[in-house]
């Protein structure tokens, strides 16, 4: 069953230049890419629609210059639309007056960018209950909710640290942390472990998983990284040039590409990492022994050792479905070796 959508993308355009804010006005039909350079604009984001469940891992990706970090700041109404309308729980945030908009932000949504932005005068600590105190929540209360999440993230033990003792990655906890302690249930994360070395970055991606499955947040995730966002992504949406040229599931963006831009996205991404047991599945009542199960979400790279090992097929379960389908050795060596599998 579906999840309610938590924020829905209408349409939306972003355009920069001296008359942007009236060349949408009365058109017919939509402007094409040379309409709108030969009137001096640039199309920033173009006639962009996405919706996004409540509780899912939505990931926008793309080229820089592609319009991924100026869709996520329209979305938040960090910058103003030129047109559209942008949803949250059913109500337009491109109307709502500055006051309802503010409070918002400081209740319901939170944010974290590559950079860390944190106060360097203030502990770790008075950096996570900040935007509590601005809140007008009291001192006692502030800080025991910033504890709870200094301690989710990892850092009990480093409240009085000032963000200069810390490691690059105990920073972005930290921002992490400070953005978590609102209790957002939507959270924008703009590039957040780009600046940090791969090895941290890893451990970054695991941590945000962690927290994922404890906190079901919705969350909407930029990055440029393909391997980041199979990851980390239910759902990816992929930017070229100010429009979504498609959205869809890892798999389905490396099985079923839109376009060769996509294709080129995945061209280079091992399929073990992306294919799911479900897709390689032969599907159907298991006829004879099985060496055991396995879930048909798994993805292939994470149960390839054992599949290949065991000369007798695995059972592939969905859940309350039960048994439906089986895996062997055969499928899962092709997909190691390179071999392509189409649905």
């Amino acid at each position: 069953m579906e999840k309610p959508v938590k924020l829905d993308c209408r349409n939306v355009w972003k355009l920069y230049g001296d008359a942007a804010d009236g060349f949408l006005d009365n058109r017919t039909s939509e402007p094409t890419a040379e309409e709108i350079h030969a009137a001096g604009l640039i199309g920033a984001v173009r006639n962009a629609n996405v919706r996004i469940h409540d509780g899912e891992i939505f990931v926008i990706m793309g080229l820089s210059g592609s319009g991924k970090s100026t869709l996520v700041r329209c979305l938040a109404r960090l910058i103003e639309p030129t047109a559209g309308e942008v949803l949250f729980e059913g109500r337009d945030l491109l109307r709502m007056a500055e006051k309802e908009l503010i409070e918002i932000r400081r209740k319901k949504m939170g944010m974290v960018f590559q950079h860390f932005a944190l106060l360097p005068h203030l502990t770790v600590l008075e950096n996570v209950a900040f935007p509590l105190e601005i809140q007008g929540i009291g001192r006692a209360e502030r800080e025991a909710r910033a504890r709870e999440v200094i301690e989710l993230v990892g850092l009990a033990g480093r409240e009085a640290y000032y963000p200069r003792e810390l490691s690059g990655g105990q920073q972005q906890r930290v921002g992490i942390a400070r953005s978590l302690a609102v209790g957002p249930e939507l959270w924008f994360l703009d590039e957040p472990f780009s600046a940090l070395d791969p090895l941290i970055r890893r451990e970054m991606q695991d941590e945000f998983l962690r927290l994922q499955a404890l906190l079901h947040k919705t969350i909407v995730f930029i990055t440029h990284d393909f391997d980041e966002a199979i990851r980390l992504a239910d759902r990816i949406a992929i930017m070229q040039d100010g429009v979504i040229i498609q959205v869809a599931t890892p798999e389905q963006l490396v099985l079923s590409p839109a376009s060769e831009y996509v294709a080129e996205f995945t061209r280079h991404i091992p399929r073990a990492k992306v294919l799911s047991a479900r897709t390689l599945m032969r599907a159907g009542p298991v006829d004879g022994a099985t060496a055991g199960e396995v879930a048909a979400s798994d993805r292939i790279e994470d149960i390839a050792a054992r599949v290949v090992a065991s000369e007798l097929p695995f059972g592939v379960v969905d859940g309350a479905a039960g048994v439906i389908g089986s895996i062997g050795r055969q499928a899962v060596i092709e997909v190691l070796a390179g071999i392509q599998h189409r649905p």
